[in-house]
């Protein structure tokens, strides 16, 4: 497992923008899958994008708007937000798969997106 830590959530009007970082540790980062997850109140955490070895995957209420990128020197991936809605409000979280490309082992603990309409 590796420790994550998230940060860029904020407060934005629809149609904002924001972009979210997750620093991650670990020695061999470039080699693991990254994802981003979101969880609205009241509602089950879904997903929003993959970065792996196969490419990058988004769901398709965000393909479009929102971009995934990595840099792996800086041990960190970035999730850019663009044309947000009120809708996409949610606790948004980065996940690592160190072991299995697509089993995820490792959370943050999230950082908050509202935006308001």
């Amino acid at each position: 497992q590796v420790q994550l830590v998230e940060s860029g959530g904020g407060l934005v009007q629809a149609g904002g923008s924001l972009r979210l970082s997750c620093a991650a540790s670990g020695r061999t980062f470039s080699s693991y899958t990254m994802g981003w997850f979101r969880q609205a109140p009241g509602k089950e955490r879904e997903f929003v994008a993959r970065m792996s070895r196969y490419g990058t995957y988004y769901a398709d209420s965000v393909k479009g708007r929102f971009t995934a990128s990595r840099d792996n020197a800086k041990n960190t991936v970035y999730l850019q937000m663009n044309s947000l809605k009120p809708e996409d409000t949610a606790v948004y979280y980065c996940a690592a798969a160190t072991i299995s490309w697509n089993s995820y082992d490792s959370w943050g603990r999230g950082t908050q997106v509202t935006v308001s309409s």
